[in-house]
């Protein structure tokens, strides 16, 4: 019943709406190459080709035991330099001027050599920036690899969510905005898709003279590519 009543709906418009010919291929949704941009030896890989990951997942990370024990190096020096803080406040009065600044400047130095060491320690570790799927991995333990010359290990993209990126005649480029419906077909499936056009991009493309713009998909595999129509208000 929902089916029927979005084709009628999408008859109803098309009568009264110029179709514009694109064609598409389909993107990730969002995609990214990651490097460790700390240097060190691999001592954990824990995905492959095709895990699935959630945002903030360990994908991967580098021996780390001396920055560890720095760390807490750093939290044992906090601890007690706070302890001397919290002494000196309590007599705050009594006590030089000079004393206390000293003692002040030693508790906030303690904090930010912990920020610091926290820091490093953080780098060890290569995490998922979003929710998505590993489709490419060049890493193995033992590696040993330099933040001074970042290397892609991982390469993720968006588990589901698709982009189509369109490529349509430049003469129209007055006429397409984005929430214009956009009816197409994928290669070598025969089902009719709808989407709304996302965005449309602000410039001509100088090597083909074509315009783009974007229509957000869900389910289709990266790479594919197909044609259809932007259907828009007949102006005439």
């Amino acid at each position: 019943m929902i089916r029927m009543i979005l084709s009628l709906i999408l008859l109803t418009f098309s009568l009264n709406a110029e179709e514009i010919y694109a064609t598409f291929t389909v993107e990730a949704d969002k995609s990214a190459n990651l490097a460790f941009i700390s240097s060190g030896i691999v001592e954990k890989v824990n995905v492959d080709i095709g895990s699935a990951v959630k945002k903030g997942e360990i994908l991967a990370q580098l021996e780390n035991s001396d920055i560890k024990a720095m760390l807490d190096v750093s939290r044992t020096t906090l601890k007690y330099a706070q302890k001397d803080f919290d002494r000196q406040v309590k007599i705050k009065k009594l006590i030089d001027e000079a004393r206390f600044d000293a003692v002040a400047n030693k508790y906030e130095s303690a904090k930010n050599q912990l920020a610091y060491q926290e820091a490093l320690f953080n780098k060890t570790f290569l995490k998922a920036p979003f929710n998505g799927v590993i489709y490419a991995e060049d890493v193995e333990v033992g590696d040993a690899v330099s933040g001074m010359m970042l290397k892609t290990v991982f390469k993720i993209q968006s588990l589901k969510k698709r982009k189509l990126i369109l490529e349509f005649d430049q003469k129209y480029n007055r006429l397409v905005k984005a929430g214009d419906i956009f009816k197409y077909s994928v290669d070598g499936d025969e089902k009719i898709y709808t989407g709304e056009i996302s965005k449309v991009y602000p410039q001509v493309n100088a090597k083909d003279r074509k315009m783009r713009a974007e229509v957000k998909a869900e389910g289709i595999m990266p790479g594919l590519f197909g044609d259809g129509y932007i259907l828009i208000e007949d102006k005439k």
